[in-house]
């Protein structure tokens, strides 16, 4: 299963916006920032990728319902919440 063509370009988006936040934090540490503000902007880049994580999940749900629909082979239940316990 892949992530389908409609969620591709919001979660590269996502997880650019994400690795643009990371170097972000890397550099305040580097100069000394408080400890607040790194972690304010730790925050952002985990936001950013938990995003990025649900848009991929729901693009896996929304696979998986279409090949239900189609006769194809289901992802399981069990499946689906391993994806979902995965981002926690």
């Amino acid at each position: 299963m892949q992530v389908d063509d409609t969620a591709v370009g919001a979660v590269l988006n996502r997880l650019r916006r994400a690795q643009g936040q990371l170097a972000g934090v890397i550099a305040m540490i580097e100069a000394g920032r408080d400890c607040k503000d790194v972690v304010t902007q730790l925050a952002a880049v985990s936001r950013a990728l938990d995003r990025a994580g649900f848009k991929i999940v729901a693009s896996g749900m929304r696979q998986c319902m279409a090949e239900a629909e189609e006769g194809g082979a289901p992802m399981s239940e069990a499946e689906l919440e391993k994806l979902f316990l995965t981002l926690a």
